[in-house]
């Protein structure tokens, strides 16, 4: 078909009609006149104070008259004269022609010989189009371009798509069509997209060998671009803006070369060609381009050529390219293929600051808040961190909330950190996500919030954080802020590893390891952690460590453990000494106490103590009271609770020192200070009854209830003893008789037997034989010699409502009897001379008894005074020189004894009086 061009008048046109013309102008575009005019593509017309932009008018061609002048002006702006070029091109504007006012516009536009203006830029090239002359349609794309991108005006795109429909009519050619096409390709503000239209426009310029639209369509054709995916249109397209490039670069273009290397990366046209890619870079570089030659020298420095890259990188910078320095300043800083100089480093760093670089600001900054490659300087780190977090850094936030959450070098100041990470976050840095999202976790500076902490947490690890990945795996292997959920920690912890995060693989090896994960895989964990040790993380060593010495998840092995929390304290490992001094405890147990005396006499408090401890109860090694007095002193002056409460027991008791009560309970203040929940139950005791100190019932039931809180048994059962007895305190038997409860149904024997005392004797309680037999029951069949001797003396007597089972009580009384308990065999010897609940045995009866007064049992001792008292015919004799004899009997040879009191129970008067006794006992 046949081209038509359009025509152009301009007397009394209005914007209705020029919009029309627009509309033609499409239908021209198409290729098809039949076309249909498609819909109005803005949300209304021309703006009333511009439409003397459009209304047309007679044109002034008159700037013939004045090319030379123009001309003129152009060499004066070469020459490096942009003053006298103005003031030629002002002469011309007073003149009042429209291209004087363009040419003045595209000198503040572009920054010819002057400072960049683009407001000035903007009223000139608007002058320039009031009037219609041959420069309307450039004019008036130069002026659509200010719009659209919004510089030295308000962004407009509605006046910018007038501008560009005006600019097509004057025909200047495929600019103007670029320029369009990319308006309408994803539309606008106030614009409707019109990707068929805007694919129509960019097709025509391509034909026409516009290197803008050739790349858009290449673009546009590539997987998520705004037309339909076509990798082959894709391919041809960049072929041939590469092709346009080419044979601009061929004739010395620098900005072509540079965009030629731009091609040939990763995400570039023409694929990842790294080869290529050097090819073009270098030769910008050669042709003085430093932009060039700085990507040259950091591909270089990333690459197989450092130190080529470093030498490139140095002459970019000393050039004045502002990348260059904030690359090569890192470069050295970090020392990564190349030797680290760090006052060069610096010296890059500081001249890049002084271009106001923002990446060099938090770089240095960085570097001298922790002293990472440099001295550091905190002061000055926080400086520079402020100033670029100041310019909307989100990294800089981000590290000054690390910052003020650190306690290594000041105090911290969680609220502080909280602003800068709300901060970071808003702005959309991962990093400061993550650590927002911890905070949550962890409740510092705000309340705990699992449901934030997982939303945050979530968003970072989306954004490529890895450490949030193992933070929520962590926290959902925990199951304290967030639920416990097994299968979606491993999940987590897994990916967190696949993308190289050391500390994920050790949580997670330590979850297989150790069984908190939904499958424990022994070796799968130690495989793991294997791996980050090898990885260098210490963590990883201790855990290793740990399993080897209780043997979990793995064969128990000492030396193994050692080996392992050895590697783990060198290095620096905090955990790692601790979990040695228990190992080498572990090891004195077995019979190397050589291992713990060496931590405890290398300074280890913790080893001091268990070494005390060690000495106190014969564990390990023979026991010595005085060492273990001298180890648990030295542990006590070193701050250690457990070593302060084994010292006041010791005082408490005179267990090999000099009982001395108050000394006693000094020591366990100090240790119920430091929060040791058995110097709390101790000490709440002693503080009840006033023994060794002034008598305070009501902060001894505080104590024991922060012991019986931390999970202390004692201090259970001596809280509920108190309750249900109401001395010293007021009475609580309700209280008493659920803490019992709660104990004895957890399995302590102790107090299943208190319980079934209470109720068989009516301590607090109405007696209740029932739960007597139930609570003295379960305690018996868990050991309990004083439960058997209760129930058994109870079941043989019926005391108390119970139903005699005379049988059942004496195998009950036998057991403990047999086990040396004095109060059963006493019971059992008194009842088999009465003869009355079980058949008599006088000798087996004076056996028992005999055997529970050697025991020192109060009530047997007096029965066989008694005894030898009436056999001599002394029966109102001086009681206690019976005593004394008794004494001499049984502290004498142990088979003379009991020869001699069988001979003495040989008498019948002696008998007789022996069972008299014990019936009164």
């Amino acid at each position: 078909m046949t081209k038509t061009t359009p025509t152009l008048t301009r007397t009394g046109q209005s914007p209705g009609l020029r919009l029309a013309a627009s509309a033609g102008l499409l239908v021209w575009l198409s290729g098809c006149a039949a076309l249909q005019q498609p819909a109005p593509h803005v949300s209304g017309p021309v703006p009333a104070q511009y439409e003397d932009w459009f209304d047309g008018g007679q044109p002034r061609n008159l700037e013939w008259m004045h090319k030379n002048k123009v001309e003129k002006a152009n060499q004066l702006i070469e020459a490096g004269k942009p003053f006298e070029a103005i003031a030629q091109i002002e002469s011309l504007m007073q003149q009042g022609l429209p291209q004087a006012y363009y040419e003045m516009g595209k000198i503040f536009d572009q920054g010819k010989g002057v400072e960049p203006d683009p407001t000035r830029a903007a009223n000139l090239y608007a002058e320039a189009i009031k009037t219609p002359s041959y420069i309307l349609g450039h004019a008036s794309l130069n002026l659509a371009k200010l719009y659209r991108e919004g510089a030295g005006v308000e962004r407009n795109d509605v006046l910018a798509y007038h501008l560009l429909q005006q600019a097509m009519e004057e025909e200047v050619g495929p600019r103007a069509e670029v320029a369009l096409a990319e308006l309408l390709a994803e539309g606008g503000q106030g614009v409707n997209a019109d990707p068929a239209l805007a694919s129509t426009l960019y097709r025509k310029a391509a034909e026409a060998g516009n290197e803008e639209a050739l790349q858009a369509l290449a673009e546009a054709h590539r997987r998520g671009g705004w037309l339909k995916e076509d990798p082959s249109q894709a391919q041809q397209y960049a072929q041939r803006y590469a092709e346009a490039l080419e044979r601009r670069a061929g004739n010395g273009d620098v900005d072509a070369m540079a965009k030629l290397a731009g091609l040939y990366t990763a995400d570039g046209l023409l694929g990842d060609q790294p080869q290529r890619r050097m090819e073009w870079l270098t030769k910008a570089a050669n042709a003085g381009d430093s932009d060039a030659l700085s990507q040259a020298g950091r591909a270089l420095l990333e690459g197989d050529n450092p130190r080529q890259g470093l030498t490139m990188l140095e002459k970019a910078a000393q050039n004045g390219d502002v990348g260059a320095m904030e690359t090569l300043g890192k470069a050295l800083l970090e020392g990564n293929g190349i030797p680290r100089r760090p006052d060069q480093a610096q010296h890059w760093l500081s001249a890049a600051i002084a271009q106001d670089s923002v990446d060099a600001k938090v770089t240095l900054g960085r570097a001298l808040l922790h002293g990472e490659g440099l001295p550091a300087h905190p002061q000055r780190g926080v400086e520079l961190l402020e100033e670029a977090a100041a310019q909307g850094d989100g990294l800089a936030l981000a590290l000054l909330g690390a910052y003020h959450l650190d306690d290594t070098t000041v105090s911290s100041q969680p609220l502080v950190a909280l602003d800068y990470l709300k901060r970071g976050h808003q702005l959309g840095h991962p990093y400061a996500t993550q650590q927002l999202g911890a905070l949550y976790l962890e409740g510092r500076g705000v309340p705990a919030d699992g449901q934030k902490a997982v939303t945050l947490l979530e968003e970072a690890a989306d954004q490529g954080q890895t450490a949030a990945l193992r933070m929520l795996g962590e926290a959902y292997l925990e199951g304290e802020v967030v639920p416990y959920h097994p299968s979606k920690a491993e999940e987590l912890l897994t990916r967190a590893v696949e993308s190289g995060d050391v500390s994920a693989m050790t949580a997670l090896g330590q979850g297989y390891l150790e069984g908190t994960l939904k499958e424990r895989r022994p070796s799968r964990g130690l495989a793991l952690l294997e791996q980050a040790a090898r990885k260098g993380d210490a963590y990883a060593m201790v855990v290793m460590g740990r399993a080897y010495r209780k043997g979990e998840g793995v064969p128990r092995d000492l030396q193994q453990a050692r080996q392992w929390l050895t590697r783990a304290r060198d290095a620096g490992h905090s955990s790692a000494e601790d979990a040695l001094a228990q190992l080498r405890y572990d090891q004195g147990e077995a019979g190397d106490i050589e291992a713990l005396v060496e931590a405890a006499e290398a300074g280890h408090p913790g080893s001091m103590a268990s070494l005390g401890e060690a000495f106190l109860t014969g564990r390990g090694v023979q026991q010595n009271l005085r060492q273990a007095r001298i180890w648990l002193q030295r542990a006590a002056s070193e701050g250690h609770p457990g070593a302060s409460a084994d010292l006041g027991r010791m005082y408490l008791e005179g267990q090999g020192v000099q009982r001395d009560a108050a000394k006693g309970a000094r020591y366990l203040q100090s240790a119920a200070a430091s929060g040791h929940a058995g110097a709390r139950a101790d000490l709440g005791e002693i503080l009840l009854i006033g023994r060794g100190l002034p008598a305070d019932p009501e902060r001894g039931m505080r104590l024991l209830e922060q012991a019986a809180a931390n999970g202390h048994g004692g201090a259970r059962l001596a809280l509920a003893e108190a309750l249900l007895k109401g001395e010293h305190v007021a009475q609580d038997t309700q209280r008493g008789l659920e803490l019992l409860r709660s104990a004895a149904e957890a399995g302590d024997d102790y107090a299943a037997q208190l319980l079934g005392e209470a109720y068989l004797e009516g301590k607090g309680v109405a007696v209740d034989p029932a739960q007597a037999k139930t609570w003295l029951g379960r305690a018996s069949e868990a050991g309990n010699l004083s439960a058997q001797t209760l129930l058994g003396t109870a079941l043989v007597r019926g005391d108390n409502g119970m139903s005699p089972d005379p049988a059942r009580g004496r195998r009950l009384l036998e057991q403990a009897a047999e086990q040396g308990h004095a109060g059963a065999q006493a019971t059992l010897g008194r009842e088999l001379l009465r003869g009355d609940s079980l058949e008599m045995d006088r000798r087996q009866g004076a056996d028992y008894l005999l055997a529970a007064a050697r025991q020192g049992h109060e009530t047997a001792r007096l029965a066989l005074a008694k005894a030898y008292l009436t056999a001599n015919g002394l029966e109102n004799a001086n009681r206690e020189q019976a005593m004394l004899w008794l004494n001499e009997v049984m502290d004498g040879d142990s088979e003379m004894a009991a020869q001699t009191l069988h001979d003495l129970l040989s008498d019948e008067a002696a008998m007789d009086a022996l069972q008299q006794a014990s019936a009164r006992s």
